[in-house]
């Protein structure tokens, strides 16, 4: 009778419990433990910080995905010399996105090309990166979402999509007239406001 294969039960135990990082790199941490003499408490917590390494990595990138942002930009990508008037310091503290805990809004307001678009994503980026459920949208799409929805009688499902997130970001908000399809929605659909669910850019 032959004796079980340790690592075959082992692996079995780790993806049992989902602790999939561990079972990929725990031969090799025993193997570098065993050459440094490291205790076994080095060794549990070298797998264990892995795990919660990876676990975060895939919940970021997961927030990532359900926010649709475009492709990534950064704060220090954006020229603050232009236009040389832009409020430098309120843009800083946007990215600590402490407004959308205080459950604010905030209006970056300004002409075609100075970077709108920019700051909304790499705030979005940002965002995930702190642990905030994002939401990115031109706002026409939105509304072609909305109308479609309404007219499909799907209209409070679809209003979930953009109220359930921490942070809503509306890009193109100034290109269209909003006020009246906005309060049919909001009156049909029961869409609360960013005072009740967080912040709205």
């Amino acid at each position: 009778m032959t004796n079980p294969d340790p690592h075959a039960a082992l692996r079995e135990h780790l993806a049992e419990l989902r602790l999939a990082q561990i079972a990929e790199i725990y031969p090799e941490v025993l193997n570098e433990a065993a050459r440094k003499n490291c205790s076994p408490l080095d060794v549990l917590a070298t797998l264990v910080a892995a795990e919660i390494t990876a676990r975060r990595e895939r919940a970021l990138q997961r927030r990532i995905a359900a926010a649709r942002l475009p492709k990534r930009k950064t704060l220090e990508e954006f020229d603050m010399a232009f236009p040389k008037r832009i409020p430098k310091q309120k843009i800083l503290r946007l990215f600590d996105c402490e407004f959308v805990a205080q459950h604010q809004s905030a209006v970056i307001i300004g002409p075609t090309g100075i970077g709108k678009t920019h700051l909304l994503t790499a705030l979005g980026y940002t965002a995930c990166e702190r642990g905030v459920s994002v939401r990115f949208t031109r706002v026409v799409d939105m509304l072609n979402g909305l109308t479609a929805a309404q007219i499909n009688g799907t209209l409070a499902k679809a209003l979930k999509v953009y109220t359930t997130p921490s942070l809503l970001l509306l890009d193109e908000l100034g290109y269209l007239p909003l006020l009246s399809t906005t309060e049919i929605y909001v009156s049909r659909g029961g869409c609360h406001t960013s005072r009740d669910h967080g912040g709205q850019i």
